[in-house]
C-alpha cells in the first residue's frame, strides 16, 4: 500500500528526515514513533504531498504522491496537526461544508461515516459543545468520507481521557478487521502503539533505527529467592544468565521448572517466579542513539 523510498528533507539547512525507505502492507497497522522533532510530522507531510522532498519519493497504491499527487491521495484519509472546525456550526454542517470543497458525497454516505465514529446522537449540536473525544471522532469522519485505503492518524488519541482513548482504539481495529483499511498512525502514548500496531518504525533525529515487529523477544523471569549468593553458582551451570533488576533469562531450550528444581535441590528456597515480557517503551527505550 505504502513505500517510501529514501525521502530526505531539511529546513534551513537542518535535516529533518534523512533516506527514510519503508514499506506498509495492505490491512496492516503500522505505527510510527520518536521524540518531538524525530521526524515523524515531516514524514507525514511528505506523504501528503504539503512538503516536497530534497530528495526520495513516496508512494500511495502505485502512485508517486511527488508526480501523482491526486492519484496517490485520492484514496486517503487524514487527521493531521490540530483539526480545525467551525465551531458555530454543528457537526453534520462541518462534514458537509468540508466535503463540498472536493466534491459531493451524498448524505447517505455521511450518516454511514458518522454512524461508523458513533456520532449520530450529537451531530447535529454545534461544535462548541463538543468535548475534545467527540471532536477527534469528527475529524476521524472527516478523514473516513473519501472512502479511503488507507488513513494517516497523526496523534488520534492526544489528550483524550481513559474512555476516550480505548473508544478509539476499537475504532482503529474496527476500520482494519471490519474495512480492511492500512493504517499508519503515531502516538507518544507507547501503550496504545503496543496493543494496536502490527509492525513499528522508530525515528530517531531523522534516520529511521529500527522497522519491523517489536514482540517476539525472549521472555525474562524475575526469581524472588532467599540466598542469591547460594543460588549464583547454580544458575550458572544451568546457563541462566542474570540481568538488571533481579531478572534473568534461560539459555535455548531451558525450562524454568528445570530452574527451579535445581534451585530446590541445593537448598535455596524459592519464594516467587515471576515471568517478564519486554514492553513497547522498553523496546523503544533500547533503541534509541545515545
Amino acid at each position: 500500500m505504502v513505500r517510501l523510498d529514501h525521502l530526505s528533507k531539511s529546513f534551513r539547512g537542518r535535516p529533518a528526515l534523512s533516506g527514510l525507505s519503508l514499506e506498509i502492507q495492505r490491512g496492516e497497522i503500522f505505527g510510527l514513533l520518536g521524540h518531538n522533532g524525530a521526524g515523524k510530522s515531516t514524514t507525514f507531510g511528505l506523504m501528503l504531498g504539503h512538503l516536497h522532498p530534497d530528495s526520495g519519493e513516496a508512494f500511495i497504491a502505485g502512485h508517486s504522491v511527488q508526480r501523482e499527487r491526486a492519484k496517490a491521495i485520492s484514496r486517503v484519509g487524514a487527521i493531521f496537526e490540530a483539526p480545525a472546525f467551525y465551531e458555530y456550526m454543528s457537526g453534520w454542517h462541518n462534514l458537509q461544508f468540508f466535503v463540498s470543497l472536493s466534491g459531493i458525497v451524498p448524505d447517505e454516505r455521511l450518516m454511514e461515516v458518522v454512524k461508523l465514529v458513533r456520532l449520530e446522537k450529537r451531530i447535529h449540536d454545534p461544535v462548541r459543545a463538543y468535548s475534545h473525544g467527540m471532536r477527534q471522532r469528527l475529524a476521524l469522519a472527516q478523514a473516513l468520507l473519501p472512502n479511503p485505503e488507507f488513513v494517516l492518524l497523526d496523534e488520534p488519541t492526544e489528550g483524550l481521557d481513559p474512555e476516550g482513548i480505548q473508544e478509539m482504539r476499537e475504532m482503529i481495529r474496527r476500520l482494519r478487521d471490519e474495512r480492511g483499511l492500512t493504517v499508519m498512525l503515531s502516538s507518544h502514548l507507547l501503550s496504545e502503539i503496543e496493543r494496536l500496531c502490527d509492525r513499528v518504525a522508530i525515528l530517531h533525529q531523522g534516520r529511521m533505527i529500527f522497522c519491523g515487529s517489536w514482540k517476539g523477544g525472549e521472555p525474562h523471569w524475575r526469581l524472588d529467592l532467599d540466598d542469591a549468593a547460594k543460588a549464583a553458582p547454580v544458575l550458572e551451570k544451568l546457563g541462566v544468565v542474570s540481568g538488571a533488576h533481579h531478572l534473568v533469562s534461560l539459555r535455548p531450550g531451558g525450562d524454568m521448572a528445570d530452574v527451579v528444581a535445581a534451585l530446590v535441590h541445593a537448598g535455596v528456597r524459592v519464594r516467587g517466579v515471576e515471568v517478564v515480557q519486554a514492553t513497547l517503551e522498553d523496546f523503544y527505550m533500547s533503541h534509541l542513539v545515545p
